[in-house]
């Protein structure tokens, strides 16, 4: 895996990118936490997106669900239309900084296997997405 996305028209001349802030994606669709599943997965097809960033009630980024995780869910007997994603089993709270050295995001992300990653800010407002490339 690899770090995707340098920022189109970038002018710096560093061997690569130094800080989060310089390779993350803009963040994407976000949904409140007490969304069902099954509209979540079609938020994401019609935004034809792998994940959503989630946060709850006051706004702050509580998690990423991915595709597969959310698949995972329908699949499971526990399944119901009223199945909240507040309540999908996965890491929460793995977030990152913009000014995190990507080196060591990327070490993070590897470590965990995560694909991609929340980038916040100091209150917990999502920024971006930092993905990583198969």
């Amino acid at each position: 895996m690899t770090l995707i996305r340098m920022q189109p028209g970038s002018s710096s001349t560093s061997c690569g990118p130094q800080t989060v802030n310089e390779v993350m994606d803009v963040a994407g669709p976000q949904v409140c936490d007490d969304m069902t599943v099954e509209v979540a997965l079609a938020v994401m097809a019609g935004a034809r997106t792998g994940h959503l960033l989630v946060c709850d009630e006051d706004g702050l980024c509580t998690g990423l669900v991915t595709r597969a995780q959310l698949i995972a869910v329908c699949d499971s007997a526990a399944y119901d239309d009223r199945f909240r994603l507040r309540a999908v089993p996965g890491d929460r709270g793995l977030f990152t900084s913009p000014l995190t050295p990507t080196a060591e995001a990327e070490h993070a992300m590897r470590h965990r296997r995560l694909d991609a990653l929340p980038v916040i800010d100091e209150q917990g407002c999502a920024l971006g997405v930092l993905a990583l490339a198969r």
